[in-house]
């Protein structure tokens, strides 16, 4: 009976198609993260990708990548080397299939090979106790790297990875404690307290980039225990054709006037056929 199951597939075994990115869940539901910002999560997604296949589930393995890969073009090594700190000092709670849960550090040994020129490569390692962990994932997302570039909220990259690696499930709904949403927006302790506050400055620009941007929408429904937001319900699903296209469009329009365009306070020219050219 055994032999006539389907074979699990190992996220590291998949072979990710051109312009994306496939992401382990063990990093995308993670807690302790919350202190990360855009920039520092928009290079530990390079980093992944970079080492992304069997060899990052083998303990010791170090990789490199050229500093020019981890930088926007307006960026300094000093704020590269900031964003390598936080991710050396970040410990996530990775929760394991049996219940249990192991704490890890996001990112290992590193070297420069010259911090104070603009050329040159970054030598890294996973943590072998996160490399142990990554061996046997079979759950995963695949990451648009074109979408996750336009993002300029860390809440909207952080629901977006949380929606993809869920957005192919049979179910289309979650329910999540307040508590655990606010993890997976990555907002830390302390901040945005109240409902009220996290919604406006955290899910509504949220739910505005991804759904203006992603080949999927999201929507977030508060629930309320007494007089006090204890959950929310999120839901979600794949667009049709003309959704995509429209996502599509928005990617190549400029991202001057974007908050105007997506929120329907300036009006949208269609861009030329040649533009919207896509899988469908």
């Amino acid at each position: 009976m055994s032999e006539n199951r389907p074979k699990t597939t190992r996220t590291l075994d998949v072979k990710p198609n051109p312009g994306e990115m496939v992401k382990p869940s063990e990093l995308i539901d993670v807690k302790g993260a919350t202190g990360l910002t855009l920039q520092d999560r928009r290079i530990y997604n390079i980093l992944l990708d970079n080492a992304f296949g069997p060899d990052l589930a083998v303990e010791g393995r170090r990789f490199e990548i050229d500093l020019a890969d981890l930088r926007d073009s307006h960026d300094s090594n000093d704020r590269l080397i900031a964003s390598i700190e936080a991710l050396m000092k970040t410990i996530v709670t990775v929760a394991r299939p049996d219940g249990s849960q192991d704490r890890v550090q996001l990112l290992g040994w590193n070297n420069l090979s010259d911090p104070y020129r603009r050329h040159g490569t970054l030598k890294y390692s996973i943590q072998p106790e996160l490399a142990a962990l990554l061996r046997d994932s079979s759950v995963f997302a695949k990451l648009q790297l074109q979408v996750m570039r336009h993002f300029t909220s860390k809440y909207a990259l952080a629901l977006y990875e949380a929606i993809s690696r869920r957005v192919r499930m049979q179910k289309m709904v979650e329910t999540v404690s307040l508590e655990d949403f606010r993890d997976m927006l990555g907002v830390e302790p302390g901040k945005l307290e109240g409902y009220g506050n996290l919604n406006k400055f955290a899910i509504t620009p949220a739910l505005l980039e991804v759904n203006a941007l992603a080949e999927f929408s999201v929507s977030v429904t508060p629930q309320k225990l007494g007089k006090r937001v204890a959950s929310v319900v999120i839901g979600w699903g794949m667009k049709d054709i003309e959704g995509r296209k429209a996502a599509w469009a928005e990617l190549h329009r400029p991202r001057v006037g974007r908050k105007a365009r997506i929120t329907g306070t300036a009006e949208i020219v269609p861009l030329p056929d040649s533009y919207l050219v896509m899988d469908e």
